[in-house]
């Protein structure tokens, strides 16, 4: 089996040669997002994969199928720039990464600490040998009631890692896990922004859920809540979030994603002008932490990541195979 691969980065480069050689693939690695200029690319292939850069609407879906392939698997767990319901209708089988949530668990609750902590004026003070505390005093998370909106492998994850703070924990989701109430409760959405401290959103991006932290939902919570988010940028409407941040409704944030980030995260920008105007007035503010979406980026994330993508092309062709697909 030939499967082509977009968007390799080097730390990834390791792990497509353990799986091409575990499975006796032929694999061509490509740092390239895939385009309508290097559809070549993919001739003679049975599948790809693919990071969030490569955006596969209509039209891409659409030249992808006129190049025979079949099998499109995503190393993100997110699938929004995935015409998931076209593809299906073009028959192209569409599959994510389902690697382990402990890396962003671990993440989210770092960001948790470095607001509450208050290090990012910390780390500037001390860069210039200003070490006094006044404005520095922080809080404990075991005074908090901490807010999680959704519960799948990623929030219930930072639920079990909350529950050692000794916080009071609130949780939000459709669906409920037995498992996550051991260790929170759940509760709607008001009650869930009025109770608490410190909230963080873990939910997919979906219609339902795009900008689902509005001024609305925000003038619902507590003066002076913690917002962290390391799921989708755009589940919070960032017009808000400024103006709530200036207000002071807002007394942190900590990100690991932002609306827009396409083609800035992930790359070396350092000469180039950023015109993601949110962004570059978000980040200024000494109660705001962003970090580049990296809470994905560990060892043994890269590893889920790439394991994920070539078996679930893998179990396609298998499928197939066996007349299920």
């Amino acid at each position: 089996m030939k499967i082509a691969a977009f968007e390799v980065r080097n730390d990834e480069l390791n792990e497509f040669e353990v799986m091409k050689n575990k499975y006796g693939l032929t694999i061509k690695t490509i740092p390239d997002v895939l385009t309508a200029e290097n559809i070549k690319e993919v001739d003679g292939y049975d599948g790809i994969t693919i990071l969030g850069r490569s955006v596969m609407k209509k039209d891409m879906l659409d030249l992808v199928k006129n190049h025979n392939i079949k099998y499109i698997a995503t190393r993100t767990i997110g699938c929004n720039h995935i015409d998931l319901e076209y593809a299906e209708r073009i028959g192209i089988k569409v599959c994510n990464s389902r690697y382990e949530p402990n890396g962003v668990a671990d993440f989210t609750v770092m960001l948790m600490l470095l607001t509450i902590r208050k290090y990012k004026p910390v780390l500037w003070r001390q860069n210039v040998n200003d070490y006094s505390l006044s404005g520095l005093m922080g809080k404990e998370m075991r005074n908090l009631t901490v807010g999680i909106m959704g519960t799948g492998r990623i929030g219930a994850m930072v639920i079990k890692e909350l529950s050692g703070f000794g916080c009071e924990i609130l949780a939000y989701d459709i669906y409920h896990d037995k498992e996550v109430e051991k260790f929170a409760k759940y509760v709607d959405l008001d009650t869930l922004y009025k109770k608490c401290d410190m909230i963080s959103i873990h939910m997919p991006l979906l219609v339902s859920t795009r900008n689902i932290i509005n001024d609305n939902a925000i003038s619902k919570m507590k003066d002076g809540v913690i917002l962290i988010n390391s799921a989708r940028g755009e589940l919070m409407d960032m017009q808000a979030i400024i103006k709530n941040v200036e207000s002071e409704k807002i007394g942190a944030v900590g990100l690991d994603v932002f609306e827009n980030e396409e083609f800035i995260y992930h790359m070396d920008r350092k000469t180039d002008i950023i015109k993601n105007r949110d962004m570059a007035y978000l980040r200024q503010f000494p109660n705001v932490v962003m970090t580049p979406h990296m809470a994905f980026y560990t060892d043994s994330g890269i590893k889920g990541m790439v394991d994920c993508a070539i078996e679930g092309i893998l179990k396609f062709k298998e499928l197939e195979r066996k007349g299920k697909l």
